[in-house]
């Protein structure tokens, strides 16, 4: 999403004097002052922002691991959505062992919550479509699109035949969606909630939390890597992808993938 329209509409809304931009990519986040909240900005019913706000708030008043929305309302103008969230300054880096037991927690809360999500199969579905139809991924290199397509097909029945239980997930707990806070370490960005396997979302942490977070399958953990591997190398080959040196992390993750495989 374009920078300029998104703080124009956030700045509008909550008549903030000015806006630091924090990230901008498919959506764009902001610090606004002097209100010191922050801004999630998106072209509007792209990500679900409602969602979002309902399960942050729920999981936070019942004192789970999240960080709470400022404002429980969605706001809309000109076609851009905006939902607003708590500030907090920076602390500490998160240590292993609290990053795991944080998200034990979370996957705890999430238990508790009754809400339809997508499966995570339909991730490994949307990215076997990019990288199968060349004319959504015309740039990908022909050994780079087998490889990943190959590792979606057997990745994925792995994961599916181990048979394990699966649950609510937040979907990408990566250490960018891990506030280390005043209050602890929180989690944000609902965006990707799906159901499916706890190991599923350890995968997409460093692999240093494994061994904190207790009664992991570490094989059904291994597949799910390389499957999360595979879903966030195809997104960045599909035509319109907007994250920042995307071609570049992208190759970098299929480096990675490749060794990954050659050491089975």
């Amino acid at each position: 999403m374009d920078v300029e329209p998104a703080v124009a509409v956030a700045k509008a809304i909550t008549s903030a004097d000015d806006a630091i931009v924090l990230n901008a990519s498919n959506k764009v986040i902001l610090r606004l002052l002097p209100n010191d909240v922050v801004a999630r900005v998106s072209l509007a019913d792209e990500h679900g922002f409602e969602r979002e706000v309902e399960l942050s708030r729920r999981l936070s008043e019942a004192g789970y691991p999240v960080v709470p929305p400022a404002d429980l309302k969605v706001h809309e103008q000109d076609g851009i959505s905006v939902s607003l969230w708590r500030y907090y300054e920076p602390q500490e880096p998160i240590p292993a062992d609290v990053y795991a037991a944080a998200l034990h927690r979370l996957h705890a809360g999430l238990r508790e919550v009754a809400v339809e999500v997508p499966h995570f199969m339909d991730r490994v579905v949307e990215a076997t479509r990019v990288l199968a139809e060349p004319a959504l991924s015309p740039e990908a290199p022909e050994a780079d699109r087998e490889l990943v397509l190959r590792t979606l097909t057997a990745a994925s029945r792995a994961v599916i035949a181990a048979g394990a239980p699966e649950q609510l997930l937040h979907g990408e707990p990566h250490p960018g969606n891990l506030l280390s806070t005043e209050d602890g370490p929180l989690f944000i960005d609902f965006e990707t909630v799906c159901r499916g396997p706890v190991e599923f979302d350890i995968a997409h942490a460093p692999e240093e939390i494994a061994a904190h977070y207790p009664g992991i399958d570490q094989e059904l953990l291994r597949q799910c890597r390389l499957l999360m591997l595979a879903i966030i190398i195809a997104w960045r080959w599909e035509i319109g992808d907007q994250l920042p040196d995307g071609r570049a992390r992208g190759a970098e993750w299929t480096a990675q993938l490749r060794a990954e495989l050659s050491a089975i």
